[in-house]
């Protein structure tokens, strides 16, 4: 029995024992709760955002297969019908007043609302001189808004057709327009809010205000019938995972705040 680093192998070309990819896996394991376990506040933060991001870019991978191979439509089919009369289609599946305040939730996350607070945010920034912030929601913003774009041309799905539109749609339908701008903007938002805080209740009210939007947003767009769930989750994804990306290198840069 002879052993290299963390493998051991027998003389007479007997089995592996020990494996250099599972004695790394343990190490990384260790460390990562070393760290952990030592870490504050700031290092949990950041901890969670990596591990965020790297979700959310394998969500929308993952979801993304599901769409070009038209898995679980049948699914996602029975459930827009769900949310519909069986009677009418056209109607929701409860009080008609759900449709005005699904086309209200839907409307906050409209381009042209989200685009309209980022500019007043980033002018009361730019008052103050907040530079960094401003250059973070800029990028987060008009990159986002582009990376949509690409994206939606890139997949050129076609909008739903299961139940009757209860909302005017014009572009393609994956991913989500205002899934990803709710996401990325709002998400930002909460997260330089709870940045201007020290309260931990605050930070996490925060997050949680800018999360519980994004959701809402979301099911709204299911519900008017203009997409389908995948699309929805895709945008949720996407425009969190680059809200994070811009976050963490803007936080790589500037190590101490994201102000001046």
């Amino acid at each position: 029995m002879r052993a290299v680093g963390c493998v051991r192998f027998d003389e007479g070309g007997g089995e592996l024992v020990a494996g250099e990819a599972l004695c790394g896996l343990l190490l990384m394991i260790f460390r990562w709760r070393t760290f952990l376990k030592n870490a504050g506040w700031n290092e949990f933060v950041l901890f969670a955002s990596v591990a965020a991001l790297c979700l959310g870019v394998w969500l929308f991978i993952h979801v993304a297969g599901l769409v070009a191979h038209e898995t679980h439509l049948e699914t996602e089919t029975r459930f827009m019908r769900m949310l519909r009369s069986a009677d009418n289609p056209a109607e929701p599946a409860g009080p008609l007043w759900l449709v005005e305040v699904g086309r209200d939730v839907s409307a906050v996350g409209g381009a042209v609302v989200v685009v309209t607070l980022s500019l007043l945010v980033v002018g009361y920034l730019a008052m103050r001189r907040q530079w960094g912030r401003v250059v973070l929601i800029a990028v987060t913003v008009a990159g986002g808004y582009a990376l949509s774009n690409v994206l939606k041309m890139s997949f050129d799905r076609a909008r739903p057709d299961i139940v009757p539109h209860l909302a005017l749609v014009h572009s393609a339908s994956f991913p989500s327009g205002h899934s990803m701008l709710s996401s990325l903007v709002y998400l930002t938002m909460g997260a330089l809010l709870a940045q201007a805080t020290d309260r931990r209740r605050e930070k996490i009210y925060f997050v949680s205000t800018a999360f519980f939007l994004t959701f809402a947003i979301g099911l709204s767009r299911v519900f008017l019938g203009v997409h389908y769930p995948t699309d929805v989750l895709a945008g949720w994804s996407a425009g969190t995972a680059w809200a994070l990306a811009c976050w963490l290198v803007a936080s790589r840069l500037r190590p101490a705040k994201l102000a001046d």
